[in-house]
């Protein structure tokens, strides 16, 4: 079968030929006569088969008849990371250059004014990340009520970095009669859920079975120490010819030592994760893809989707946590019917992860040799949750490690015995009978009345003031007020100064009245 049976248009064939393919691969070929028929579409797939291809042909043909009006895109295409994004865009680029549509790529990292500025015009193809089209929605830049083709790309990735309620919240924002693309290479109960949710009567398209890897990629485990995993990479990529390589690690910051310490010992290497500015991500992965870098360290954000045509080789420098990102990883290589290879450097630690990657994949992986590296061997225990592990678990307990343990059995039983062994002494203490208090006499409460009316019609009486003793000052003739200390113990209650402080001036005295 060939891409003109498949019902494309003259000016896509075209398109595709000059991209240098001929024969559609088996997810293009059950997925795009579908897609040109209007159904909602399933699609199952291990990664590199092809699927970026089965809905952005068929979508340039249906998209060719009708007109784009500003800030209402006719289709939209969620990506879970802006790499994958900006590839889906380049592949419109390549397949439709012979239409004329008009697309817009909406991610984080870049200018929200050309961004607005595209919206502006009108675009038949918006690509985006959830994130970022949520922030230009709340914006009022961008309406979603007209999009009549919604592709949701990668599911189980967007699962996986939590994208699942920014998903949904767009996916209500839509039409109700739309048609929907669903792809994803893995296919658990969450996703599954996801899928009844989103589409109507959809066509199941499964051509490999899920989570499998591809019969070109030549697998291959190392177990070795923690210490020694840098030089055993290194040996390992000179005993090869190795073309260009993608190089795993689980956490950021990893990526950046592992990064300088080949740069250090004389290879070309550059580094990519999420913390990096979008134009430095963007300038790392085209020199890599130019052949400009020969390794490039990377997290798992160039794991989903990245297409590098002929790259020969991927390293594990950790073993994934998750064993789906194993067959993501290890899909960079062997795509399009190309042979790769792809090792997995382990620690005794990470026996659990393996295996798990095992039971997922179905089959186990081969073991072997670096030259110069003494092999170990893979512990049956869990591996430590500690800071070592990095990802999910890798953080302890709240306070755990300020908690004091309680002591053992073995600790409690000699001070239980010594405390039995004790003998019981009692103190001789004589108690006396308690001593009744006499009853207080209760005496009625007198209660102050005011004056009679008699008493306030009467004339007032005459008011004095008490006299205040001045003493004179030791320096000079200026006078000050009496201390508390200084008064004398035979005078009259009565003729007191009432204030606060030591320096209470006359006028604040308190009035004696002459009854």
């Amino acid at each position: 079968m060939s891409f003109e049976d498949l019902g494309l248009s003259p000016e896509v064939f075209r398109a595709v030929t000059d991209a240098g393919y001929t024969a559609p691969t088996p997810i293009q070929a059950q997925a795009i006569p579908y897609v040109l028929m209007g159904r909602d579409v399933l699609g199952c797939a291990q990664t590199g088969t092809g699927k970026t291809a089965s809905f952005t042909l068929p979508m340039i043909d249906i998209l060719a008849a009708g007109r784009a009006r500003a800030r209402m895109p006719r289709s939209l295409i969620i990506e879970p990371t802006r790499e994958l994004a900006a590839q889906v865009a380049e592949a419109f680029n390549t397949y439709g250059k012979y239409n004329k549509l008009e697309q817009a790529l909406l991610i984080g990292g870049e200018s929200f004014s050309d961004q607005e500025r595209k919206l502006d015009r009108g675009v038949d193809v918006l690509i985006a990340t959830p994130g970022r089209l949520i922030d230009l929605y709340e914006r009022g830049k961008i309406l979603l009520s007209d999009v009549k083709i919604l592709v949701i790309d990668e599911a189980d990735r967007m699962l996986d970095m939590g994208f699942i309620p920014d998903v949904e919240r767009i996916v209500g924002l839509l039409s109700k009669i739309r048609q929907t693309l669903f792809f994803s290479a893995t296919m658990p109960p969450e996703i599954r859920r996801l899928a009844d949710a989103f589409l109507m009567n959809p066509k199941e398209i499964t051509v490999s079975p899920p989570a499998s890897t591809a019969i070109t990629v030549t697998q291959g485990i190392a177990v070795v120490t923690t210490e020694g995993k840098r030089d055993a990479l290194r040996r390992l990529i000179r005993s090869e010819d190795v073309k260009n390589a993608i190089i795993f690690c689980n956490r950021k910051r990893d990526v950046d030592v592992l990064n300088r310490s080949l740069v250090k010992h004389g290879f070309d290497a550059a580094a990519l994760h999420g913390d990096m500015p979008q134009s430095k991500r963007t300038e790392t992965l085209e020199r890599f893809k130019a052949n400009e870098i020969r390794f490039l360290v990377a997290s798992d954000v160039a794991a989903r989707g990245l297409d590098v045509q002929g790259m020969s080789h991927v390293y594990n420098f950790d073993v994934p946590i998750h064993a789906e990102d194993y067959v993501h990883r290890i899909g960079r290589t062997g795509r399009g019917g190309r042979e790769g290879i792809a090792y997995t450097l382990a620690t005794p630690e990470d026996g659990r992860f393996v295996e798990a990657i095992q039971q997922l994949i179905g089959k186990p992986i081969p073991t072997i040799v670096i030259p110069g590296v003494e092999a170990q061997e893979l512990s049956a225990e869990d591996a430590p949750r500690g800071r070592g592990r990095g990802g999910r678990g890798g953080r302890t307990g709240s306070n755990d490690r300020n908690r004091r343990p309680a002591p053992s059995r073995e600790k409690q039983a000699p001070v239980a015995a010594a405390e039995a062994a004790q003998p019981e002494v009692v103190a001789d203490v004589q108690v006396s009978a308690p001593v009744e208090k006499p009853a207080r006499e209760h005496k009625p409460r007198e209660r102050s009345r005011g004056p009679r009316n008699s008493e306030r019609n009467a004339e007032p009486k005459e008011r004095t003031f008490a006299p205040i003793t001045m003493n004179p000052s030791d320096h000079g003739n200026v006078t000050k007020m009496p201390r508390r200390d200084d008064r004398h113990d035979n005078d009259d209650d009565d003729r007191r100064v009432v204030g606060f402080g030591d320096h209470m001036p006359a006028f604040l005295a308190r009035a004696r009245v002459a009854r």
